[in-house]
């Protein structure tokens, strides 16, 4: 079999899948407030018309009876919006419980779905978080997909219900 100049001029062939790594840190931080509440967190990945591709974690009060934390959610306002209505939670490897003030890392699989058949080009990774008796804040940070050959970044700074945010990219 033959192949076509440009496929094995780009070597596109023989070159194996790369799975990239993809690593978001997060910070909620301590608020000084008479009523705290731990924030309900939202972290979906949008193209470049805010068209939302997939939720990658959605973190809410999982232990309240009847599911009453689920009835909440829609306080994510923009995720909400954009795929939250459409989930049945909890969804498995994507919900979990609120977190406590202090940074947190996810380390995201490239190899599996959503971003094993993503398709080359820009995108957003958003963070919103909604908390009771408390505000609402989301940040943005674009990035480009598959990444380059040198690992790259995007970082974000809270002014209330979040703090710093970071994703890093390798390749």
């Amino acid at each position: 079999m033959r192949l076509p100049a440009f496929i094995a001029a780009a070597g596109l062939a023989s070159a194996p899948a790369m799975a990239a790594e993809l690593t978001l840190n997060l910070e909620i931080p301590r608020l000084a407030v008479a009523e705290y509440h731990r924030p309900y967190v939202a972290i979906w990945l949008e193209r470049p018309d805010q068209q939302a591709v997939a939720t990658l974690a959605v973190w809410y009060d999982v232990a309240k009876r009847n599911q009453e934390g689920e009835k909440w959610l829609k306080d994510l306002r923009q995720w909400w919006r954009r795929a939250g209505r459409s989930l049945t939670m909890p969804v498995d490897g994507v919900s979990g419980a609120t977190r406590a003030p202090g940074r947190h890392t996810l380390a995201i699989d490239t190899s599996r779905p959503p971003f094993a058949g993503l398709a080359p080009g820009d995108y957003t990774l958003v963070v919103e978080a909604a908390r009771e008796v408390g505000g609402r804040e989301m940040l943005r940070l674009p990035f480009q997909w598959p990444p380059a050959t040198a690992a790259r970044t995007a970082s974000a700074q809270g002014s209330e219900e979040l703090g710093a945010v970071s994703l890093e990219l390798k390749p």
